[in-house]
């Protein structure tokens, strides 16, 4: 068995990344951390400062202050998204939120991993996407490549590795569908 030497793992980001990340970095702790949780103006602001930075933000969204967003540039959104409290967008690759979807507090959408058969375990990386009218609940963790289907909901604290069907409800870690997603009448 060979040891792993973590000696000759090569950071393959670009200058140019590394310093529009570093860039943003000082934008989102001084601008973007720093406004008020609720409010129209201050939620505004926020957008305002993603889609500077590249973010593909739609209309009606609400974004809260406490949000990780590694790398903007990387992020799409569609209209009416939720982003709450302490949800972390690892943007090494793409992240793709679908129209009318939610991601609730603390929920963790990670686009990178490791490779774990190479001994300086390189960096791998898979854009995950989530569908319209999707729920994911608090505390939830989506791995890279992930796809949900439209009207998807993981359930709180679930740990989703594979791409899910549209309407399903995911439970659990590893996660594991439990039924479909029926919409009824309010």
């Amino acid at each position: 068995m060979r040891d792993i030497n973590l000696r000759y793992y090569k950071n393959n980001h670009s200058f140019k990344s590394k310093a529009m990340r570093a860039a943003w970095n000082f934008v989102w702790a001084t601008f973007f951390r720093t406004t008020f949780s609720h409010g129209k103006i201050a939620n505004a602001w926020r957008i305002l400062l993603l889609r500077l930075f590249g973010a593909t933000v739609g209309r009606h969204c609400v974004v809260k202050p406490s949000c990780e967003i590694w790398q903007p540039w990387k992020l799409e959104v569609g209209d009416y998204v939720a982003l709450d409290e302490k949800v972390v967008c690892y943007t090494v690759d793409t992240i793709r939120i679908g129209s009318h979807t939610t991601v609730s507090r603390e929920a963790f959408l990670c686009s990178a991993g490791h490779d774990i058969r190479s001994v300086s375990m390189g960096l791998t990386t898979s854009p995950i996407s989530i569908g319209n009218k999707c729920w994911v609940a608090a505390r939830a963790i989506l791995m890279p490549g992930v796809i949900l289907g439209e009207g998807v909901v993981i359930g709180a604290g679930a740990v989703v590795a594979k791409s899910v069907e549209p309407w399903s409800v995911v439970v659990g870690s590893p996660g594991r569908i439990v039924g479909k997603r029926i919409i009824g009448t309010d």
